[in-house]
């Protein structure tokens, strides 16, 4: 990867990025509530699962495609792409989390002047913009590859879940360490996967999850948005 590709992924996969990806847990403050993640152990089993059962199914997948409509500058597909994932959010929170930070990296990417008129004007014009919409236009822009980019997406949401786990679990900073590295392979996993996958053999089922995020909605005592 050329050095400018490379700084321009570190910066758009950073959590010191401002669209507030560090506000939510996707669900996991719900089972931290319950008991269904209580140590290294429970935690890292639950990002592994979420990752292989819902990410790599579904979530990566749409960016993977996502990435290479922008650079084909195929309207139409981002559009679809970007309207089928906001449908997919089951939960009023999985919905407003996605909304929320794709606005915030839209508005981003207008505030740094990365794309040209055309793509820009199309990205604005979406009614509503999910987070993997967004941020595959800020690859396409800044030809990013496309594989380096979903390895860092998937890194960037894995550190996520990770920093939820060592807040709140609680645990150490060492083992939050420890744990993201052993997740490596699980990554890679994830994104061979992501893109390989046929369009109907995607699937977002993950009822449990969505039970979740719906409880969390109405829990008393909380960190995070969802």
């Amino acid at each position: 990867m050329q050095a400018a590709a490379l700084l321009h992924l570190l910066q758009f996969a950073s959590p010191a990025l401002p669209i507030g990806a560090y506000s939510y847990s996707q669900g996991l403050e719900a089972a931290l509530e319950r008991g269904e993640v209580r140590n290294a152990d429970t935690a890292r089993a639950w990002i592994i699962r979420h990752l292989h059962e819902v990410v790599a199914q579904w979530e990566a997948p749409i960016a993977w495609r996502l990435m290479h409509a922008w650079t084909r500058r195929d309207w139409r597909a981002v559009s679809d792409w970007n309207e089928r994932f906001i449908a997919s959010r089951d939960s009023g929170e999985f919905r407003a989390e996605t909304i929320q930070m794709g606005y915030s990296l839209t508005k981003l990417v207008a505030e740094l002047g990365i794309t040209d008129a055309d793509t820009l004007a199309h990205l604005q014009g979406e009614t509503e913009v999910a987070l993997p919409t967004a941020f595959a236009c800020a690859v396409a822009a800044l030809n990013i590859p496309h594989h380096a980019a979903l390895l860092a997406m998937l890194f960037a949401w894995a550190e996520n879940q990770v920093l939820v786990c060592v807040k709140s679990v609680p645990l150490g900073q060492v083992a939050g360490q420890r744990m993201l590295l052993s997740l490596r392979a699980e990554i890679e996993a994830a994104a061979r996967h992501a893109q390989t996958v046929g369009d109907d053999d995607m699937c977002n089922w993950a009822p449990g999850l969505s039970l979740l995020s719906m409880q969390h909605e109405v829990q008393y005592s909380r960190l995070y948005r969802s």
